[in-house]
């Protein structure tokens, strides 16, 4: 990754509306803008809206694009449909994550692949590296406006800026052409709720900002983002993934098909069988402490540290606490008590089911 920070084309917009910004995988980002726990209500109860521009955007094709995808990745790619996606990993050799994606057929041999900003560079060179004869790995990213509507109004939102268009069903992509400009609608997020990311040209990004925010999204930062990932446990790579950490770890178990075969396939059965010596487990506060913060070590109820939070947040929903962390297995049981040392200080805490949030039905 290139050393200078980027900025999406909706930069300025994002002063103009207040939003504070804050250098994040490279780039210049929002992290709030009237606050990350009004705007963290905002998704949960109305509608939300990300500049997710930063993001990766790849297309894949040619004879073969299905076959070689699903040796790359650790879903079944063979088992979507058109117009479907899901969600994947990408391995290296020793079955550590590279990234966590999300993969749309929207051809029969031709698909759109949506990867972390931080690593476009390097998901684009492995893939490159790997790709045989006759399969198109084209990178568009700095082609497009991303923006993620979350939230249990985006449907009406959707039905105000884009009239008589229909939202894919979850997990579903379509198109829609408005004055000649081809824009994509997937229908998935990152927040727990209802919503979907909407790719439109670059040039017409904040245009199409604009009408979101106009048909009664709020503008929403990196902060929200991250407290409404975090309570649905959904992991962030760099921080709750990494190369040195396999899905099976992650509890992603469920997102690898284990009898095909795909880079770092082997480990994984391994690791299945045997069962992992550590898993990532969802801590909650049992006290109120500190926010729980990357880095603050994880430790039996004695003193004796066995492990340091990847993520953790004051959770604006249930206003306490959460946090993940690898734990050596025979501690990240469910109701295994532990403590979270913050400066010095110490907060009860226990290992709790996933996800922390569970939306009402």
């Amino acid at each position: 990754m290139s050393d200078s920070i980027q900025s999406t084309p909706l930069c300025e917009k994002h002063v103009e509306l207040g939003g504070k910004m804050v250098p994040f995988a490279g780039w210049n980002m929002p992290v709030q803008y009237s606050g990350i726990m009004d705007e963290h209500k905002a998704v949960r109860e109305a509608c939300g809206v990300f500049d997710i521009s930063h993001m990766g955007q790849f297309i894949v094709s040619g004879q073969g694009a299905t076959a070689w995808l699903n040796y790359m990745l650790t879903n079944n790619v063979e088992k979507l449909s058109l117009n479907q996606g899901q969600y994947s990993l990408m391995l290296n050799y020793d079955g550590g994550v590279i990234d966590d994606l999300i993969l749309y057929r929207d051809g029969e041999e031709r698909f759109f692949v949506v990867v972390n900003a931080s690593m476009i560079e390097e998901d684009y060179a492995w893939l490159e590296s790997k790709k045989p004869e006759g399969i198109l790995l084209e990178n568009h990213s700095s082609d497009y406006v991303g923006l993620a509507v979350q939230g249990p109004a985006c449907q009406e939102v959707f039905a105000k800026v884009l009239p008589g268009a229909e939202l894919p069903p979850r997990n579903g992509i379509s198109h829609v052409t408005v004055d000649g400009e081809n824009c994509i609608v997937c229908r998935t997020g990152y927040t727990g709720e209802d919503g979907y990311e909407f790719f439109c040209p670059a040039a017409s990004g904040v245009a199409w900002f604009e009408e979101f925010l106009a048909a009664g999204s709020k503008p929403c930062g990196l902060g929200a983002r991250d407290s409404l990932r975090l309570e649905m446990c959904y992991p962030l790579n760099g921080s709750d993934l990494a190369p040195d950490r396999t899905p099976i770890e992650a509890g992603l178990g469920f997102f690898c098909d284990l009898s095909k075969d795909f880079i770092g396939a082997d480990v994984l059965r391994k690791q299945k069988e045997e069962g992992p010596a550590v898993r990532l487990a969802a801590i909650e506060y049992t006290a109120k402490g500190a926010p729980p913060r990357h880095g603050y070590a994880v430790q039996l109820p004695d003193g004796t540290t066995i492990g340091e939070l990847c993520s953790g947040v004051l959770s604006p929903s249930l206003g306490k606490g959460v946090g993940m962390a690898y734990l050596p297995a025979e501690y990240a049981k469910v109701g295994t008590e532990l403590q979270i040392e913050v400066r010095g200080k110490k907060t009860p805490a226990v290992v709790v089911k996933k996800p922390f949030y569970k939306k009402e039905k």
